[in-house]
Order: C-alpha cells, then sequence, then structure tokens
C-alpha cells in the first residue's frame, strides 16, 4: 500500500534499490552449493557463547537431527538447557563431566582427568555416525590451561567426518583452533551485571 504522505519518486527509487539488492543476493545464493560439516568456535570474554551453541543444539533437534552434548566445565551446574533437552532422549546425549570452574576445584591434576574423561567421551560421539552434531562445550578453557594437549585436538578435527558439525566453546580460544574454524564468533562484553553486584540468576545464566 503506498503511503500518501511519500513522494511517488522516492518511493519509486527505494523499490529500485530493493530490487536491486535482491537480484545481487540471489546470485550470491545460487553461488552457494557446497555442503560440509563446519567446525564452529564461540569465544570472547562476553556472555552468551554456551548460549548461543545451545540454540543450535536446539534447532538441530527441530530438524530431527542427533546431538552429542558434553560439558567441559559445568558439571556440578543444574542448568535450564540441560532439564529441556533430557526431554528428547531420542535426539540427544549429555555427558556433563566437569566439576566446576578451575578456581573452584583447587586441583590441577584433577581437572586434568576429568577434561581427559571429557575429551574422550567427545571423540566417542564424534566417530558416531548416528550424531550430526557434537558440541564441545568450554573446551576452550581445558585447552587454555593445557589440560589437553591442543594438538591432539586439532588432529582429530581435522580428521573428523566430512558431514560432521562441531562446536567448541569458551574464551580464550587457541589462534591454532580458530585457525582451523569454519565458522567463529567472538563474544563481546560491553556490560554485566555481575559487575554491579548482582549474582548469576536462573533463566539468565544457567
Amino acid at each position: 500500500m503506498t503511503d500518501p504522505t511519500v513522494p511517488e519518486d522516492l518511493n519509486q527509487k527505494a523499490n529500485e534499490k530493493a530490487a536491486r539488492r535482491k537480484e545481487a543476493r540471489d546470485r550470491m545464493m545460487a553461488e552457494k552449493t557446497r555442503e560440509k560439516g563446519l567446525i564452529i568456535v564461540h569465544t570472547g570474554k562476553g556472555k552468551g557463547k554456551s548460549t548461543a551453541a545451545f540454540g543450535m543444539v536446539m534447532r538441530c533437534i527441530g530438524h530431527g537431527m542427533k546431538v552429542g552434548v558434553v560439558q567441559f566445565i559445568k558439571g556440578k551446574w543444574e542448568t535450564g538447557e540441560r532439564t529441556v533437552l533430557e526431554r528428547f532422549p531420542d535426539q540427544i546425549e549429555i555427558k556433563a563431566l566437569g566439576e566446576g570452574f578451575t578456581w573452584e576445584t583447587q586441583d590441577r591434576a584433577r581437572d586434568i582427568a576429568f577434561a581427559r574423561a571429557a575429551w574422550e567421551e567427545g571423540k566417542r560421539m564424534m566417530n558416531d555416525p548416528g550424531f550430526q552434531f557434537v558440541l564441545l562445550d568450554e573446551i576452550n578453557i581445558a585447552l587454555r590451561y593445557d589440560y589437553l594437549p591442543v594438538d591432539e585436538v586439532l588432529d582429530f578435527l581435522k580428521s573428523k567426518r566430512p558431514d560432521l558439525h562441531v562446536c567448541l566453546t569458551g574464551r580464550n580460544a587457541k589462534e591454532e583452533l580458530i585457525a582451523i574454524a569454519d565458522l567463529v564468533t567472538e563474544m563481546e562484553m560491553v556490560k554485566h551485571p555481575f559487575r554491579d553486584g548482582v549474582k548469576a540468576q536462573a533463566g539468565i545464566e544457567f
């Protein structure tokens, strides 16, 4: 419907510009024909890395895909994501193998042992052709503190099944991991309520 308050020539110019944008977009989309399993990295100091990854998990479930989730750090937390996803036992397997954040455990050897156990579960899922998407939640923290050899993780990812999607989350992602990834998103923190004395809240943080 034409807005009588807008000059007709302005409407026409806008329509012509929109048509050119659509034509360019259609040409670009027509060239994108490849399909491949992606290596996806969510990193950065901002909130939302795991949240965005679990959004992809939900999307995969909506498409009837089978998903594996390994949580490297947040094993002790009762998270809303886990509560919801456990209602889809035929499509998702979740292994929460961490004991908490590194400043809580105070035991490096124990942290390394749990990181190794989590990585072995992740490898099992990635080797299982039944899984189409595997989330390695907070593995970047394990790599940052050298709980896992980064070369071992990189070598495994490079040789993964061509159709498998893998998402790795956590701040301070290794540069070597970023280099081999197909999709990298860095969450930037602008403001966070924790700095104003607000504690982690259900539904927002977990």
